[in-house]
């Protein structure tokens, strides 16, 4: 999780203090709909596969636990 903690800090320099597993990163800003290609790009990169965004939902984004679980389970 630390590529996207990191990337997510770099969008947002003035983001202090942890990411909790469970903060809504759409709803606190945190990802914006000019970013939100990128994140899945690097989600892409981080995960070796492609998303297929017929095949997801917002809310698979909302939060790191929820990208952890739906993007990143069999990644080391």
């Amino acid at each position: 999780m630390e590529p996207i903690t990191a990337w997510l800090r770099e969008k947002n320099p003035g983001l202090d203090g942890p990411i909790d597993t469970d903060e809504d990163l759409i709803e606190a800003r945190l990802i914006d709909s000019m970013d939100f290609l990128e994140f899945i790009d690097l989600l892409e990169e981080l995960s070796g596969s492609s998303i297929d965004l017929q095949e997801v939902t917002i809310d698979d984004f909302r939060t790191l636990g929820r990208v952890r679980e739906r993007f990143l389970s069999g990644v080391n």
